[in-house]
């Protein structure tokens, strides 16, 4: 394929994708499901599966493989500024008075699942390895099967609150400040399954890479955060070169970690910690408002391509069966877990199933792990499908069951008296 005809199938699966992606956010916010549902769904349906199987002839013509490269570039880069983004709006403080609950529900909704998808891949080897579970090295892979379990997806479930009203609610604030702290747990759990599973052609040896990412989180601690605030803050820089090169710093601290054998994502999230707060610790609206522009502009290319991968044709009997055994455990493991470290936290029965339920949603944050497995080796295609369909539907079951969690809960409210005929209420 020449260099214009690349440049014009590019330009035009890029508008296709763009408009479907958004159109399918649109469809699932008016079902009232977060907008990850409907974009993945449009990637799915873009992809081998339906558009392929339908009309192979328009699949190849709208996606030649030659443009593929350039997709997974801009899938890359949205994702690189999307999480530099939630590094950056980290903030412990959220915690408040309900520290040590959040954390009890951070520890149980980690501990729990992550314990169930090891065992599970320890006594499931053969059937799971028939699925593709890789075999070499196997304790990564069975990390990797106890990490799928107990990832949370923190911007769909901030997001979920924050449509139910519960924003300010303390089940809301435990279980976003929860899913946050259970979420560096598990990114850390990650990049030590990918240091001792991917990069297999890596010259140095897991130790090395693990020692080096050491240093180098060590060094982006340490000397980043007073260097860029010397530079990029005090000097006063317009907040447009300043944007720019903050957004270069984070490629190049994703391009440090996949160099180690990790992923883009970790250089990412590491960028956002360590770029320094307002003087007040208040966040920068110059450079926060334009991350989150970029990022819910162009995060579709990183859906669709999830959801192209999605081989649903490949799929056998027995992948079905793992994806019904995967979806009942994902959500049981979250729940259950979920609610009794809340109701030993002190909240109240109704607030700590609603805080059980919120710790079922996976979506994004999933996705990106799946993502990073796939192509660290540790998943075939088949296996992957089944995990991105369980992160689909532990997503989609969050809603429905959030509702009928809180129905009890109105129904058990007392009743407001009301006021005694001829007598009025006292003012104020």
């Amino acid at each position: 394929m020449s260099p214009d005809a690349m440049i014009a199938h590019f330009t035009g699966a890029s508008a296709l994708i763009l408009v479907a992606a958004h159109a399918g956010g649109l469809l699932a916010r008016r079902l009232r499901q977060p907008r990850i549902v409907g974009q993945l769904a449009a990637g799915i349906a873009l992809g081998p599966s339906l558009l392929g199987a339908v009309a192979p002839g328009v699949y190849a013509a709208l996606f030649p493989a030659a443009i593929g490269p350039a997709l997974t570039g801009f899938a890359q880069f949205s994702l690189v500024v999307f999480l530099f983004a939630v590094g950056y709006e980290l903030d412990p403080a959220v915690l408040g008075d309900r520290a040590r609950t959040s954390l009890v529900v951070a520890l149980a909704s980690f501990a729990v699942p992550m314990a169930v998808g090891c065992a599970g891949a320890l006594l499931f080897r053969d059937p799971l390895h028939r699925l593709g579970l890789a075999r070499e090295p196997f304790p990564a892979a069975v990390l990797f099967a106890g990490i799928a379990l107990s990832m949370t997806a923190v911007p769909v479930l901030t997001a979920i609150v924050r449509e139910n009203g519960l924003s300010r609610s303390v089940p809301g604030v435990v279980a976003v400040s929860a899913a946050g702290m259970l979420d560096a747990v598990c990114w850390a759990v990650l990049a030590a399954a990918l240091l001792n599973g991917g990069a297999a052609d890596a010259a140095l040896g897991w130790p090395w890479r693990a020692a080096l990412a050491a240093g180098f989180v060590t060094a982006m601690a340490l000397a980043a955060r007073p260097l860029l605030r010397r530079l990029l803050w005090r000097t006063r820089l317009e907040p447009s070169l300043r944007l720019a090169l903050l957004i270069g710093f984070a490629l190049g601290s994703a391009w440090v970690t996949h160099s180690l054998g990790l992923h883009v994502i970790f250089g990412a999230l590491l960028a956002g910690v360590v770029v320094p707060r307002e003087e007040d610790g208040t966040l920068d609206p110059d450079l926060l408002r334009p991350l989150h522009e970029v990022g819910s502009l162009l995060l579709p290319f990183f859906f669709v391509l999830s959801g192209q991968a999605v081989a649903l044709d490949g799929m056998t009997g027995g992948g079905w069966a793992a994806l019904l055994v995967v979806t009942v455990l994902a959500v049981a493991t979250k729940v259950g877990s979920g609610t009794a470290a809340a109701r030993l936290g002190g909240l109240d029965r109704h607030e700590a199933r609603t805080v059980g339920v919120l710790l079922s949603a996976r979506g994004l944050t999933e996705l990106i792990a799946l993502g990073a497995g796939l192509e660290a080796g540790l998943l075939s295609g088949q296996l992957y499908t089944v995990l991105v369909l369980m992160a689909l539907a532990t997503t989609l079951l969050t809603q429905p069951l959030l509702v009928l969690t809180r129905r009890p809960a109105a129904r058990d409210r007392p009743p407001v008296p009301a006021p005694e005929a001829g007598v009025r209420p006292k003012a104020g």
